[in-house]
């Protein structure tokens, strides 16, 4: 009281860090908070006294709210009050409305859960069945090298330790008599959250399981790790953040997962930024993912296959591509749009002395023509994307500009390229200039 001053000030201040802070984990209250109490992050509910009809229910409900990393809430009961719970379901006015079969389910025994638990288990070592050294953990990080595997694999391990951490609650489970099924449970845990963790960093998953974290990370410092063992889970990493890159890379072991590692994220990266420049990305995505099956088939070694990765995320960082004009290298905006030139009306140009010198000029001719509509007095117009007037004017000034060209080197492109290429063109242009 010294500090609150006052038994209200107190409890609200408890209250209100219980909702919204790791501290405190447990509040023990008596004849308290069975209404108004709505913290969907109370996951547990321990009820030491008889309670009957509507106010089991109350106090029933105070868990029964999902929230990040919560799918159900728990009740321990230690008076039997849940022996009470049918008459008070069919009793309580406000369940009037429901059918008993909609109600049954309410509450489940925590046996019935946990007797999913082998099933799991059994699930998850069923993805890695036809590995035949079940010691060799290369051959996993190969095996989920495949997207169809790897998700599901993360999917069954998830459900298996969320299974494990609720068994472990248990008394009935965490028995003496159980000991060699504990501990085949967590010497299987913890193989398979190092391998997620593995898979993950080399094959730069974001899978997003954020929500069961934290729980995760209490089950494996409470029952899995010993002292001084860590086996931390994975954080995001910003693809475009050079050091935080290659201080991913250091923590993988061998050159084909740091390969795996550099291609995966590279291509991920590529899908953030494909619309800027979408025949080079395009082209750029192919060739990595040739790389990772040309290793993933036996006809590229480590070594080639790491040199590769290393080269494409190079060429997509520094934006550096082959087999462009000098006068545009300097200009990302005018090489996009020679792209798009060169690939929609492909050989329109081959008549003149230097189709990739006139296709380069017209790029940037099309970049000065998208600026002269999209700024006035040189400021971007705001929101000029969603603008149909300024669209408009833009196709309009586009297919003048086309049509110019047309006249000027004495060739022909179809309406249907035409349109087909002033579409992509402000594509690329509503992503480069915002």
């Amino acid at each position: 009281m010294g500090k609150y001053g006052k038994q209200e000030t107190y409890e609200k201040s408890i209250i209100s860090a219980f909702k919204k802070q790791e501290q405190p984990e447990i509040i023990i209250v008596v004849d308290k908070l069975l209404t108004g109490f709505d913290a969907p992050n109370n996951q547990v509910l321990y009820i030491t006294r008889s309670l009957k009809e509507h106010t089991l229910l109350q106090a029933i409900a105070r868990v029964n709210r999902v929230a990040p990393g919560k799918e159900y809430g728990f009740i321990i009961d230690y008076f039997g009050n849940l022996e009470n719970l049918d008459n008070a379901l069919n009793t309580y006015s406000g369940l009037d409305d429901f059918e008993q079969e909609e109600l049954a389910g309410t509450i489940t025994n925590i046996t019935k859960e946990i007797e999913k638990l082998p099933q799991a288990h059994s699930e998850l070592w069923d993805i890695f069945k036809t590995i035949k050294n079940k010691y060799d953990a290369e051959a996993y990080a190969e095996l989920l090298s495949d997207e169809s595997i790897r998700h599901p694999f993360y999917e069954k391990l998830s459900a298996f330790i969320r299974l494990f951490k609720l068994a472990m609650a248990s008394i009935e489970f965490n028995d003496a008599s159980n000991e060699k099924t504990i501990d085949k449970y967590k010497k299987d845990s913890k193989f398979f959250l190092q391998l997620r963790v593995d898979v993950k960093r080399r094959y730069f998953d974001d899978v997003d399981y954020k929500e069961y974290e934290p729980q995760v990370q209490k089950l494996i410092d409470k029952h899995i790790t010993t002292v001084g063992e860590t086996l931390k889970i994975t954080e995001q990493v910003n693809i475009f953040d050079k050091e935080k890159r290659e201080a991913e890379v250091d923590k993988l072991t061998g050159k084909a997962a740091k390969a795996d590692h550099i291609a995966t994220r590279t291509i991920k990266a590529i899908n953030i930024k494909m619309n800027e420049d979408p025949i080079f990305y395009k082209k750029l995505s192919q060739v990595i993912k040739e790389a990772i099956d040309d290793y993933h088939q036996h006809r590229i070694n480590e070594a080639d296959y790491l040199k590769k990765a290393k080269d494409y995320e190079n060429q997509f960082h520094t934006g550096k591509q082959n087999n462009v004009p000098n006068s545009i290298q300097s200009k990302p905006n005018a090489i996009a749009y020679y792209n798009l030139v060169n690939a929609v009306l492909e050989n329109s140009f081959n008549n003149q002395p230097e189709p990739k010198e006139i296709q380069a000029a017209m790029a940037i001719e099309l970049e000065e023509c998208i600026k002269n509509v999209v700024y006035e007095n040189d400021t971007l117009i705001i929101d000029w994307q969603t603008n149909i007037e300024i669209e408009k004017m833009l196709k309009n000034n586009l297919d003048d500009l086309l049509y110019e060209k047309q006249q000027q080197y004495d060739t022909q492109f179809s309406f249907d390229k035409i349109d087909e290429l002033i579409e992509e063109i402000i594509k690329v242009a509503k992503l480069k200039y915002i």
